[in-house]
């Protein structure tokens, strides 16, 4: 039987995208910056909006983001209540 030259390449090519798509499925780390939860207590005076303000540049997603993490159902807290920071 006879076999081109491509077709080898061919087979090779295709053996090393496999492989290294099996390495990198193995030691992917998740891009979302994730790490230890971070935790904040609510002090007199806060607001999610100036918790937000602290942390994002646009204090709007800062706020939905704080309220879905913590499943808030309004914007209040309270001095003492803990939040966790996406």
């Amino acid at each position: 039987m006879f076999v081109h030259n491509g077709e080898h390449m061919f087979g090779r090519i295709l053996t090393v995208t496999i492989v290294a798509l099996v390495l990198w499925a193995v030691f992917a780390r998740s891009s979302d910056a994730s790490g230890p939860e971070q935790r904040y207590v609510v002090q007199p005076h806060d607001t999610l909006w100036s918790i937000a303000a602290e942390r994002y540049a646009d204090p709007r997603e800062g706020v939905y983001e704080l309220r879905q993490r913590n499943g808030l159902r309004s914007t209040v807290i309270v001095p003492g209540q803990t939040l966790v920071l996406p």
